[in-house]
């Protein structure tokens, strides 16, 4: 694994955390270098960080202090 890349995988603690849960990457992270694509694109699938889950997400949040507010008043 290049240098750079072990440095970014240990400086973001999400894709540290990943690394130690799915240890395969590590084999694929050594391999090739290019794997690091893949590699973010599950780590973003397995902890919901894309765009469209964090929008749906809030309108989740959104429906629910809706519905608090429906039952309080």
């Amino acid at each position: 694994m290049q240098v750079v890349t072990q440095y970014i995988l240990q400086s973001d603690p999400k894709m540290h955390k990943f690394l130690k849960e799915n240890s395969q990457w590590y084999k694929e992270l050594n391999r090739n270098s290019k794997n690091y694509d893949l590699f973010v694109k599950e780590m973003k699938k397995k902890y919901r960080l894309n765009p469209t889950d964090k929008i749906s997400d809030t309108i989740d949040n959104i429906d629910m202090v809706s519905t608090i507010i429906k039952t309080i008043t």
